[in-house]
């Protein structure tokens, strides 16, 4: 008997039974995962230490040829660089060569609707703020085209950098591909 006075019985409801079989099988693939992933990171341990004996080789049989062509590829990354610098200062001044273009159009318009009237304040107020959009637009096209000048400057020197390199370590670039 149980405390409450009710009648004991030793029956288990099925359901119970069937949720610890699925517990079961559950804990059945949890352990094969487990298994299976100690041997992926064993596996890759292995791999991990193959191709760290096979850098160290090259290394030691191209070790001498890299560090000698080391500088030719820095050359060739930094004028690389300063080729995306130069494509950005080009469209920085396109941009701007555009919009000094259209201020200069307002401003035609503009003295084309004042038409010799002296008096109209809300056309000269249209004409006023179209010159000074062109006066901004032809100073940050000057900015724009000084430093898209200077980015040709350095983009040229750092292509005869490379040049000069390539031909100077001829051997070692060869080598080291």
């Amino acid at each position: 008997m149980c405390e409450n006075g009710a009648e004991y019985t030793d029956t288990v409801d099925p359901r119970v039974h069937v949720e610890l079989e699925r517990l079961n099988n559950a804990t059945d693939e949890i352990n094969k995962l487990e298994v299976d992933l100690d041997e992926a990171r064993a596996s890759f341990r292995q791999l991990l230490c193959e191709s760290t004996a096979r850098v160290e080789a090259l290394r030691l049989k191209l070790g001498l040829c890299i560090e000698r062509a080391k500088p030719y590829y820095e050359a060739r990354f930094c004028a690389n660089e300063t080729l995306k610098q130069t494509q950005i200062a080009a469209m920085r001044y396109e941009r701007a060569n555009s919009a000094h273009s259209a201020a200069r159009e307002m401003v035609y318009l503009a003295e084309q609707g004042l038409g010799g009237r002296t008096l109209d304040p809300a056309w000269q107020e249209m004409l006023n703020h179209a010159t000074q959009r062109v006066n901004d637009a032809e100073r940050e096209r000057g900015i724009a085209g000084t430093a898209h000048r200077i980015a040709c400057v350095k983009l040229e020197a750092a292509n005869v950098k490379v040049q000069s390199l390539q031909k100077e370590l001829k051997r070692a670039i060869a080598k080291s591909r």
